[in-house]
């Protein structure tokens, strides 16, 4: 039957007078051109069927699954695959007078055939990879180190296969001889190994996520992380300039992952106003009654007031001397002036840490740092936040009759 097929036009060619030799080139050219028309008309209705099936199907389901499987093309490619599979059951009866062509013409479809299977096994990747983007628990994954890792895989075995199809060798045979240059592709994707290997680490560890604000200095990173591959991780800083950092960096290197201050319920105020020494004083009744106008400390400097002039008497005190007993000191009221003007402030969290102490001295001051969290933990938010309550400090410092540390400049030297 086959050899019936394949001499039809050569009959006919004969019978019209044409050479033997003639007829046979112009056979296998009219069983060609047939050929390849027969299997456009087979790809473009079985095309078409597939894409109207998964249309309706995809409008029936809730599932956004199906849809995207649509957007990646997966039913379209999919139906290469029969017209594929015909055309290399004609070649035998295109090529019936030529069996030196067909063995050329097989191979090269063969090796569509599996450049078409990685066509298609690539759509469902990034059909899966949008589907998994979609699910609220995946959504700061790193999926798409996962589909790339995937892809590489698929694309190293269809080159294997394809070079075992084109030199006539068992796969089995070629993978066995492949394995001997097993040092040379470590050698070459060793990048990609440690770009795999980093960001299994980074997700089993949870190190960072998409849409996690980091600091990594060493590669001038500052900003949200948006994409995380194989290879890089792609940060927007906040000047909306993109940083590539290796991803393999992240476990090898430090970076700050501001995560936990996002998910707290308030981000750190940590700043210190660098006090002169030489204004440090104990206070007279005087200056005690001249801070009681004070409203946030009035309360404070009364009960302190009452309990210190108690313990002196007891200990009969000497006070001609401000040294002797218990006194109260400018630099030490203004410490709890701060501290009840970030209890009363409306901006400050009073459930998290809330402080101002005083630090060591040092050769330029001594610190008297606060430390509070801001409830709005947005970035401008936050800085006016810092700077409106060090504003009100900075002012407030001469009122306690203290100065704060500046080094001179050429007006203090004239």
């Amino acid at each position: 039957m086959q050899k019936q097929i394949g001499c039809f036009f050569y009959d006919i060619f004969q019978g019209l007078g044409v050479e033997p030799i003639t007829a046979k080139y112009l056979n296998i050219l009219t069983l060609l051109l047939l050929s390849i028309i027969l299997i456009y008309i087979i790809d473009r209705i079985i095309r078409a069927i597939l894409r109207a099936l998964s249309a309706r199907i995809a409008k029936q389901t809730k599932s956004p699954f199906d849809d995207l499987l649509l957007a990646n093309k997966v039913p379209r490619n999919v139906a290469h695959i029969l017209p594929l599979i015909i055309g290399l059951n004609l070649l035998p009866i295109i090529f019936i007078d030529f069996g030196f062509i067909e063995i050329p013409v097989r191979k090269i479809l063969q090796v569509l055939f599996i450049v078409l299977t990685l066509w298609i096994v690539r759509s469902v990747l990034h059909t899966l990879e949008d589907y998994f983007k979609t699910l609220p628990r995946l959504k700061d994954k790193p999926i798409d180190s996962y589909i790339q890792v995937f892809m590489i895989f698929a694309w190293i075995t269809g080159i294997i296969a394809a070079i075992a199809v084109f030199s006539s060798v068992s796969i089995w045979k070629f993978i066995t001889g492949f394995g001997a240059a097993s040092a040379i592709i470590l050698l070459i994707f060793k990048d990609t190994i440690l770009g795999f290997v980093a960001s299994i680490q980074v997700s089993i560890n949870d190190m960072v996520r998409i849409g996690d604000w980091i600091t990594f200095e060493k590669y001038g990173a500052d900003g949200d992380v948006i994409e995380i591959n194989l290879a890089t991780v792609k940060v927007q800083n906040f000047d909306n300039t993109i940083i590539t950092i290796p991803t393999y960096a992240m476990i090898s290197d430090s970076f700050k992952n501001w995560r936990g201050m996002t998910n707290s319920d308030g981000r750190r105020i940590k700043r210190h106003l660098m006090i002169k020494q030489s204004s440090i004083k104990f206070l007279t009744n005087e200056d005690i009654e001249r801070l009681k106008s004070v409203q946030l400390i009035s309360d404070y400097l009364e009960q302190m007031n009452s309990k210190i002039s108690k313990y002196n008497m007891q200990n009969n005190a000497d006070k001609t001397q401000l040294l002797n007993g218990r006194n109260l000191t400018n630099i030490g009221v203004f410490r709890k002036y701060i501290q009840t003007y970030l209890e009363n402030h409306s901006a400050i969290n009073k459930d998290m840490l809330l402080m101002a102490r005083q630090l060591q001295p040092t050769t330029q001051g001594i610190p008297l740092e606060i430390y509070a969290f801001s409830k709005d933990k947005r970035w401008e938010n936050y800085e006016y936040v810092m700077s409106d309550l060090f504003d009100h400090f900075l002012a407030s410092v001469p009122y306690f009759d203290l100065e704060i540390f500046e080094l001179p400049n050429s007006s203090a030297f004239k």
